[in-house]
């Protein structure tokens, strides 16, 4: 599925098309060069989730929990993880990345790259390309 995105208001319709696109798939895969807008797209993911609290960028944490309720009041968790600073797998390991990849979970990469033998067979793969400084283009891809 591709979309394209021309203002930052459109993200709201492009989150709700990747939840209908994914459907039970809950591993996301952000790809896209740095400023294309990984972040910001999964905020606006995680706001459309009910995710209350500020979402921020997990570049010096790796990783980043947030939680949202469901319309039958159950509270679920969502992992955000950024392996930008990663030097190669087994870091990723040891922040035990395997856990978060092979829950019922959202767990939401930036930056994949590095783990991509590691990520589920039915991870959703977002490629976001920036066109100019205020457009891009996302895809949405399943294996």
């Amino acid at each position: 599925m591709e979309i394209h995105i021309n203002a930052i208001a459109d993200l709201s319709h492009a989150a709700t098309e990747l939840l209908t696109f994914a459907a039970a798939r809950r591993k996301m895969a952000f790809y896209g060069e740095i400023g294309a807008g990984k972040t910001t797209f999964i905020q606006t993911i995680c706001k459309q989730l009910g995710v209350q609290e500020a979402v921020t960028s997990p570049t010096f944490s790796l990783i980043n929990e947030y939680y949202y309720s469901t319309n039958l009041g159950d509270i679920h968790t969502l992992h955000h993880l950024d392996l930008y600073r990663l030097k190669n797998i087994q870091e990723a390991l040891d922040i035990g990345i395997e856990d978060l990849l092979y829950d019922e979970n959202y767990c939401f990469i930036e930056w994949p790259e590095l783990v991509e033998d590691l990520l589920p067979e039915e991870v959703v793969r977002i490629k976001i390309e920036t066109l100019d400084h205020s457009t891009r283009k996302m895809l949405f891809l399943v294996a």
